[in-house]
């Protein structure tokens, strides 16, 4: 009868470890369509003072900037940091998708350790589950899957010899020893 419910157990955790391994390329895909989407919106935002650096500051947006910081005019020196926050967010974005040109697994550390908080929230918020029917997304699936397999089994074998060594304690202590006199 254990063996049995060892049996299904083994294969429900498969299983959720299989549509968990499904969601990583998921997650990981609309994270990178997130990340793109804000790059071109910064891009677009960004452009009309590109054309304005390029006309008389030769390309120069830190003259721009600079020019803005230092006006008397409280309201173009504001306009300067708004200036600066679009760029220094274009940036962040830039190098966003760069470290996303790469193979799944290193995509999802990249995510999970570098990833820009502001869009892993947005892709939370708006998660559509679905399972991508592509080789990389089910050899992905496939290898977490029987890495939690095997973790679990190496588990189930260490608590099994565990509760052995314990039986076997409690044998020794219970069992009257011979004395010799």
């Amino acid at each position: 009868m254990g063996n049995i419910f060892y049996r299904y157990l083994i294969v429900v955790i498969a299983c959720i470890s299989l549509l968990i391994g499904l969601q990583v390329p998921n997650f990981a895909d609309q994270y990178e369509k997130r990340v793109d989407a804000h790059l071109r919106e910064a891009s677009i935002d960004l452009q009309p003072f590109l054309d304005i650096a390029d006309k008389f500051f030769k390309g120069n947006t830190d003259k721009l900037i600079e020019m803005h910081y230092i006006t008397e005019e409280q309201s173009l020196r504001d306009e300067g940091e708004a200036i600066e926050n679009m760029i220094q967010r274009k940036k962040r974005f830039e190098a966003d998708m760069n470290a996303l040109k790469t193979n799944l697994p290193m995509r999802a550390l990249n995510i999970l350790l570098h990833g820009d908080h502001e869009i892993i929230d947005e892709v939370r918020a708006q998660y559509s589950y679905a399972a991508p029917v592509n080789e990389e997304a089910l050899i992905f699936s496939a290898c977490v899957s029987l890495s939690i397999l095997l973790m679990v089994e190496l588990l189930m074998t260490l608590a099994s010899i565990a509760l052995v060594e314990i039986s076997r304690s409690l044998r020794r202590i219970s069992s009257p020893t011979k004395r010799y006199m």
